[in-house]
């Protein structure tokens, strides 16, 4: 699992009972949530033998199966048998009896034990749709009788006419008769944003009869969490979605993937606590103007649906999405969700070692984003450690909390529709890809530029006699000398400034920029 962002511990401070107060991570706060929701059959986070037994095998120590470690990391310095739990605003949500601290493979610590609800959560969008499991069976009958079939649909991305016409044909099928059985639409919507979800609620008027929705937040697998619709679900995604939808009252259960569905055979393998069901492939007939199962259809006349690679295309260019693609209402709302990058949220994020021209860069791509007529906001590196992260050092945890300030603030210029320019070091990749998941996740889009100058060139400008002092062991933990930079490998341009004119790496950069539809044309 994807750690997120990590946690913070107000030092000094206390919950009423005066035990040390933490905010967990996002993953462990989703954690938290589903545990005292009762959506999990689980009454606190992992001891190590625990998580390490669900990673290794897929169940706990007693043989129950379970799919995912449900883990709280948390700093090594919190103290006490009993830890206050908080939003990330500071209310407080549940008391932790910590049972064990341990420390997994790659050192980090952790906190388990018991937790006990101190108050309802508020914080997090769409709170009024996460309702808990049991209040949603109370209110629906979901599950009652017991033999009576519940059909669950997890999504965390739109539904379009293929999925859709799916989920109808699947309730239709267990029903029987004529029946119409309860249909009960599973949002996973982040907490801090709200993802698809509203993409998704504008489909509920289609859905079949006796259908009701409710909102929850699933901690994701990184791969996941990628892309502005999500990526691939593994196997283990489907089978703790299929638990949660167990703890609604469902007997069966649609994943949407975006049409690449699991392998339903490898996760019923693993004993999920209801049935995934794979759904029959369906295609548009363009004879007739009809989804139908594909089996019903033309191969000649057939057309797939739009890849989620294609519809964030037609997106970015302003363009409308087809009618026989997706509901009117769906499209809508993907448009004011994902508007024209012309005015989307940007962040432009320019890695590179100290030297390398990534500040000279950024402060003409932002002169020229800024004539665009586009409102920029230059987050350079040396800047943030003065304004956001003064008082840090430069070990590799201080790195990564400043990466992830600068990664939050720059986030929130995107969720405004602004376009952000960071110019940090940003050695480590999981710090990269951990600001790409907050700025996807608040909406809008990461372009990552490596200027990749050699460590021998950016010495030898040395403007600021860094890598001398480095050299002399006066600088601990110096980028290239004494502390590691690892390479990006998912750059979208790549930029080597030995012997180049700075106006010559601006304009590439520019014209990356143009030609992937966040500038126009020509400047204002």
């Amino acid at each position: 699992m994807s750690a997120g962002r990590r946690g913070s511990a107000s030092e000094g401070d206390a919950g009423r009972s005066g035990a040390p107060v933490f905010t967990p991570g996002p993953d462990a706060l989703a954690h938290l949530e589903l545990v005292l929701s009762g959506a999990y059959p689980l009454p606190g986070f992992m001891t190590r033998e625990q998580a390490e037994s669900v990673a290794a095998s897929g169940c706990l120590p007693d043989g129950r199966p379970w799919p995912v470690p449900v883990i709280l990391e948390a700093p090594e310095d919190l103290s006490g048998d009993l830890v206050v739990l908080t939003d990330p605003e500071g209310a407080p949500l549940a008391e932790l009896a910590v049972s064990e601290r341990w420390k997994d493979d790659r050192g980090r610590h952790h906190l388990a034990g018991d937790v006990s609800l101190l108050r309802p959560p508020t914080y997090g969008v769409l709170r009024e749709l996460r309702a808990a499991p049991a209040e949603v069976r109370a209110q629906s009958g979901l599950g009652a009788p017991a033999d009576r079939p519940v059909l669950a649909v997890v999504t965390d991305r739109p539904l379009h006419h293929r999925a859709l016409h799916q989920i109808r044909a699947e309730a239709e099928a267990l029903g029987g008769d004529g029946e119409r059985i309860e249909v009960l639409v599973i949002v996973d919507a982040p907490l801090e944003d709200e993802g698809m979800a509203a993409a998704v609620l504008a489909a509920e008027p289609l859905l079949p009869p006796r259908s009701s929705l409710v909102v929850c937040t699933l901690p994701r697998s990184r791969a996941r969490a990628a892309g502005p619709f999500g990526g691939p679900w593994s196997d283990s995604d489907v089978r703790l979605a299929a638990h949660v939808a167990a703890a609604y009252g469902a007997t069966h259960m649609i994943v949407e993937t975006g049409g690449s569905g699991p392998d339903v055979d490898r996760v019923m393998a693993r004993r999920p606590p209801l049935t995934v069901l794979d759904p029959e492939p369906w295609r548009f007939g363009t004879d007739a103007g009809l989804w139908e199962p594909i089996t019903r259809v033309d191969p000649g006349q057939a057309r797939r649906e739009l890849t989620e690679e294609e519809v964030e295309r037609e997106l970015a260019l302003g363009r409308e999405l087809p009618a026989w693609f997706t509901p009117a209402r769906v499209a809508a709302e993907l448009a004011r969700l994902r508007p024209a990058r012309t005015r989307r949220g940007l962040t432009l994020f320019l890695t590179g070692l100290s030297g390398s021209g990534k500040s000279t860069i950024a402060r003409g791509v932002s002169d020229r984003i800024r004539r665009s007529g586009r409102s920029v906001t230059l987050l350079d590196g040396d800047v943030v450690r003065r304004m956001l992260s003064q008082g840090l050092t430069f070990s590799p945890e201080d790195r990564a909390l400043n990466i992830r300030r600068i990664g939050y603030v720059a986030a929130e210029i995107g969720r405004h529709g602004g376009v952000a320019v960071c110019a940090p070091i940003a050695p480590y990749a999981d710090g990269r890809e951990e600001v790409r998941a907050m700025v996807e996740e608040a909406g809008g889009d990461f372009f990552l530029v490596y200027v990749a100058t050699s460590l021998e060139e950016c010495e030898s400008r040395d403007r600021k006699g860094l890598y001398a002092r480095a050299r002399a062991g006066e600088i601990p933990d110096f980028t290239g000398i004494s502390a590691p930079y690892e390479v990006p490998e998912d750059a979208d341009l790549v930029l080597d400034t030995a012997g180049a004119d700075p106006a010559e790496s601006v304009a590439a950069v520019v014209a990356a920029l143009r030609e992937g539809g966040w500038l126009p044309e020509h400047d204002g």
